[in-house]
């Protein structure tokens, strides 16, 4: 702000490469495949509409699929004319194997596109994406990963993955601020991408950058710090070693999962705990979620996601570096409580 035509003007265009550079090198892939965007559904967006489908055309995706993208497909295929099909995968969630032959069911000769999470928001469970986008290469389809949840909480190398397309969001787990996320676009699949919004970076022709970064990264004028600290994220967590703060939260998400899975005689979402900082878990049917969101958080200042999903009520808990055992032992103790009462 103290010079706002220098920083735009002169140097937006090599500041944002710079950040590019770094989130690039941290998620394993090429500056030049990467855009950043506010967030997971604004990349999807971006290739969801970018896409020439058409009737008879189908999307297929999974039940546990974040709402948001979901409403994005149907919205889409009302439009455009062309199938959006959810292949249920049933829970509990078993193995990588059963997943991969269930979601594969879905697929037939009018496919054209898989859109699938890596690390799934509501039941919170890690896909196996590279076989599932192996797979969907060798019959011509077009894969598109939402990793919302990915970056920051599992190690990602988006060049080994190789999906299409892949969205993250750095604001849940690389603690980056809100509204950084990023689109990857796999070098042969950036000749499909349009821009979703028209602006300078259309027709612009830098030197030595691509249309697919020109298309999506000069829009006009709008504030980019958001962008420009991820690099400091990244430095951060560096510092701090925060692989070893990773597997602290994956054991005490761990030991969570075992205290609160006994609590209830409920059928698990997965057999086992996921390595991951965050976990998922049926409420008994009689549980009024909305009174037990509310309750949580007045009589205890526990901010947690409960919620419905397929019919089933869960409860959805997140463990990051701030977190100790003793927050784990006022949740426990606040639903023997409030579940009992």
């Amino acid at each position: 702000e103290f010079q706002p035509v220098e920083f735009l003007g002169r140097r937006y265009r090599d500041l944002m490469s710079e950040s590019r550079a770094v989130l690039g090198n941290y998620l394993g892939t090429s500056t030049d495949n990467l855009v950043y965007t506010t967030n997971v559904t604004e990349s999807i967006n971006v290739i969801a509409r970018s896409l020439l489908l058409k009737p008879g055309d189908e999307v297929l995706g999974t039940n546990h699929e974040y709402g948001a993208i979901e409403r994005t497909w149907r919205y889409l295929s009302k439009e455009k004319g062309f199938r959006y099909v959810i292949q249920s995968i049933p829970i509990p969630y078993t193995s990588d194997r059963e997943f991969v032959e269930e979601f594969w069911k879905g697929v037939n000769s009018n496919t054209r596109v898989i859109c699938v999470s890596h690390i799934t928001s509501p039941t919170a469970l890690l896909f196996p994406v590279k076989e599932i986008i192996d797979r969907a290469r060798n019959r011509g389809i077009i894969s598109i990963i939402d990793g919302a949840h990915a970056p920051g909480q599992i190690p990602l190398n988006l060049d080994d993955i190789n999906a299409d397309f892949y969205g993250g969001n750095l604001h849940k787990w690389l603690c980056a601020p809100k509204g950084a996320g990023f689109l990857f676009a796999n070098p042969q699949a950036q000749k499909l991408v349009k821009p979703l919004i028209v602006s300078w970076g259309y027709e612009a022709e830098t030197p030595g950058s691509s249309s697919f970064v020109d298309y999506l990264e000069w829009t006009g004028t709008k504030d980019i710090s958001s962008y420009l600290s991820v690099p400091a994220a990244i430095e951060f967590q560096h510092k701090y070693q925060w692989w070893d703060v990773q597997k602290k939260c994956q054991e005490l998400a761990s030991l969570a999962w075992e205290k609160i899975i006994n609590l209830f005689d409920e059928t698990p979402i997965t057999m086992a705990t996921t390595n991951l900082q965050m976990f998922a878990i049926h409420l008994p049917a009689f549980v009024n979620i909305d009174s037990l969101k509310t309750e949580l958080y007045n009589r205890y200042r526990i901010e947690v996601p409960v919620y419905k999903w397929n019919d089933i009520k869960i409860i959805r808990i997140s463990i990051q570096g701030y977190n100790t055992i003793a927050d784990i032992e006022v949740l426990f103790d606040a639903l023997r409580y409030l579940v009992a009462r």
